[in-house]
């Protein structure tokens, strides 16, 4: 099966790709397409992430563990594109360079045979220039999530040891 892909920098003009990968090719192998189809160098950290049909951010599929002691993280070489991108869940959040953060959004366009002679993956079609910098993000909640009410007025009320450290 042939992944029809349209990946979509998060920026306010239009800069997209489509592209065609193998569903059996690994998320490891969609983050160097990625990386390759809008010029960068791949060799910054990244992660995708499950989410819903209104983009909200789940599970984390990460490029490496950081984690000291290993953790229950899934890593990109680990999982199959057909185990993740669906039909009923077609979009994913890719993240490369987490000091720049290029974000990108991820949507399953169509499922196709593959064609004999083709080599995957495969640029379909590119539109808009890759800028020089990431465009800047706009982090904004909802001020009824806070609780201002509860705040710390005093530090000493805290029960830290006097050397914690």
């Amino acid at each position: 099966m042939i992944y029809k892909i349209r990946i979509i920098l998060d920026a306010e003009e239009d800069i997209f790709r489509d592209m065609e990968i193998e569903g059996s090719n690994t998320m490891e192998e969609l983050h160097d397409a990625i990386t390759q189809a809008f010029g960068f160098l791949g060799n910054e950290m990244a992660s995708f992430y499950t989410c819903d049909d209104e983009w909200i951010q789940d599970e984390e599929i990460a490029l490496f563990d950081m984690n000291e002691n290993g953790s229950d993280l899934r890593l990109m070489n680990q999982v199959i594109l057909t185990d993740i991108i669906t039909e009923v869940s077609p979009k994913l959040i890719y993240v490369y360079d987490f000091l720049s953060m290029w974000t990108f959004f991820v949507e399953l366009a169509d499922i196709t045979e593959k064609i004999d002679g083709q080599s995957y993956p495969n640029i379909l079609f590119s539109f808009g220039e890759v800028p020089d910098s990431p465009p800047e993000k706009k982090f904004e909640a909802d001020e009824s999530e806070f609780d201002f009410d509860n705040t710390l007025d005093n530090y000493e009320d805290l029960d830290f040891d006097e050397n914690w450290n």
